[in-house]
């Protein structure tokens, strides 16, 4: 990764720190069926504007942020394409992935300014990215790393859209950049999805408090 994190943890971790740790997980209640929030548009509060300026004047401290943020468990990614340039193989990991919309359908990952690699990923045609799964550990440290080749001893086939499928993975899905959106030290990538697909029902690699972690169910 490449925003001055530890070696072998995703873009947007930041340096939370903590145990490696086990997850268990319950079943999800599907029959709640409670008022869904309204989305029509609503005035905007003017008092809102002060309280920014007031938050800036404060300024959270970082670390405290990092910590707080830690203890929001998330999956880990390897966003993947091939090199224009070059024909080799580029990519990153991050556990900022998110669905962001279903018609159409569109997913979302933040990238930090000094990433190397992005530059390389964004003038690709297309990215794939990959959920990795429980056991792939060695292929977020290695997409993480900074210098040198990243895919050697990573097993991988390609895409139907041409990039690389790291092999065992959960699940891929094919995309191409839809937008950009400069936030803080890190940019907003949204990208529109083409073709997905999932590999087999393992578990996700899970990270959480600075560390990697599974779920038991």
């Amino acid at each position: 990764m490449h925003s001055g994190l530890p070696p072998g943890q995703p873009d947007g971790a930041g340096s939370r720190t903590g145990p490696h740790a086990d997850f268990s997980t319950q079943p999800v209640d599907d029959s709640r069926t409670g008022p869904r929030a309204d989305s029509s548009t609503q005035p905007v509060d003017d008092s809102r504007t002060d309280l920014h300026a007031e938050s800036s004047a404060r300024s959270v401290d970082g670390r405290r942020f990092r910590t707080v943020l830690g203890h929001f468990a998330t999956g880990i990614v390897a966003i993947t394409a091939i090199d224009p340039d070059s024909g080799e193989p580029c990519g990153l990991a991050a556990n900022s992935f998110t669905s962001v919309s279903l018609d159409p359908p569109l997913v979302a990952f933040c990238v930090a300014h000094t990433s190397t690699s992005w530059p390389r990923l964004r003038a690709a045609r297309t990215q794939t990215v990959n959920v990795l799964a429980e056991h792939q550990q060695s292929v977020c440290a290695a997409l993480a790393s900074k210098g040198g080749d990243k895919f050697a001893g990573l097993e991988w086939t390609k895409s139907p859209g041409g990039n690389p499928m790291i092999s065992d993975a959960l699940a891929w899905i094919d995309c191409s950049i839809e937008a950009e959106h400069p936030a803080g030290d890190h940019v907003i990538v949204v990208a529109r999805v083409h073709d997905l697909g999932v590999h087999g029902d393992g578990g996700p690699l899970v990270f959480f408090r600075g560390g990697y972690g599974r779920f038991h169910t």
